[in-house]
């Protein structure tokens, strides 16, 4: 966002940028009227860019922002805020035809080897892993051991990327879970985050992790659907030309960084490839299929017979299917 916002200076056009995590700017979200007033006096009735972030601090966000885009006044809205917004709003009033959603994903492995290696192989990375054999296979090591999360990433000391994972999951689980969803059993819910970290492509059995973490099967549900809401895993379903079956057979997961997952498990920074882990691997895969079917309608699901023969990733084009 601000990135953004300095390109649009630079353009000459005016902006501003407000946060609900400053205590000087929450006095302008307390109503409509006084953020308009603040806009108001910023850039009178001409075009300005307003850049929000962290608005899922506010209440009622759909009906705070849809009041004001349907004054239809020269202001661009950005804003910016957690998966965990929805699940704290219930979307009380819809913003459809009104806005358009982007999803930041962690740094996929094609931004972390361009980063390495500065932008240099940019539009031929192919050409480069063919290449460069045992550089791709170091990068790949890093990259499997701590995922792409950009704090992480641009740490260079194994001690402070650690601080700052452990810092990312705690307030994960204080802020997004705990304070906003209002999940009461933080243990339990932390300890379904490590017990989906071993289960990686593996079916979920609810009953199993319900017995395991002392919840009933409704609240298993509940803590993986809020996970999957505030972006630390995704759930596949099976592949069936019936939906009502796909629906109502076990998913099962992986996770949108690598990182998180590892350090779930204490194994962060601490892969040993010498070993073995082909579920790391086949999460590594899962998510270069998601990024590359972005905006094209294909679903990945995965298919397994009655006699246990399986597919790991199915991709489903409607009309035809690649596996």
């Amino acid at each position: 966002m601000l990135l953004l916002k300095e390109y649009l200076e630079k353009k000459g056009k005016k902006t501003i940028f407000l946060s609900l995590d400053f205590e000087s700017d929450k006095q302008y979200f307390i109503s409509q009227n006084a953020l308009l007033k603040k806009l108001n006096l910023e850039f009178g009735k001409e075009k300005g860019y307003v850049f929000i972030d962290e608005i899922q601090r506010k209440e009622n966000t759909g009906l705070f922002l849809k009041g004001i885009y349907d004054l239809n006044l020269p202001y661009k809205f950005i804003v910016s805020g957690s998966g965990s917004i929805e699940l704290k709003e219930k979307i009380h009033e819809s913003l459809v035809g009104r806005k358009r959603i982007f999803e930041l994903n962690p740094v996929s492995f094609e931004e972390f080897v361009n980063f390495k290696t500065n932008y240099r192989y940019d539009k031929k990375l192919n050409e480069f892993f063919e290449i460069e054999k045992e550089k791709t296979e170091t990068f790949l090591k890093e990259y499997l051991n701590f995922g792409g999360y950009p704090r992480v990433i641009l740490e260079e000391k194994l001690e402070e990327k650690i601080k700052i994972i452990d810092e990312i999951f705690r307030s994960y689980l204080e802020k997004d879970i705990s304070y906003l969803l209002k999940v009461e059993r933080i243990d339990a819910f932390s300890s379904l985050i490590k017990i989906l970290a071993s289960q990686i492509g593996k079916l979920i059995n609810y009953s199993e992790i319900s017995s395991t973490l002392g919840i009933s099967i409704q609240s298993v549900k509940n803590y993986l659907w809020y996970a999957e809401k505030t972006f630390v895993i995704q759930r596949l379903t099976p592949y069936f030309k019936n939906p009502k079956k796909e629906i109502t057979k076990s998913p099962t997961v992986y996770f949108y960084d690598l990182g998180l997952k590892n350090f779930a498990l204490d194994l962060f920074g601490k892969i040993d490839f010498s070993t073995g882990n082909g579920f790391l691997f086949q999460n590594f895969i899962f998510n270069i299929l998601k990024e590359k079917i972005r905006f094209t309608g294909a679903k990945i699901h995965f298919w397994r017979t009655k006699d246990k023969a399986e597919v790991d990733f199915v991709v489903d084009f409607g009309k035809k299917f690649c596996r």
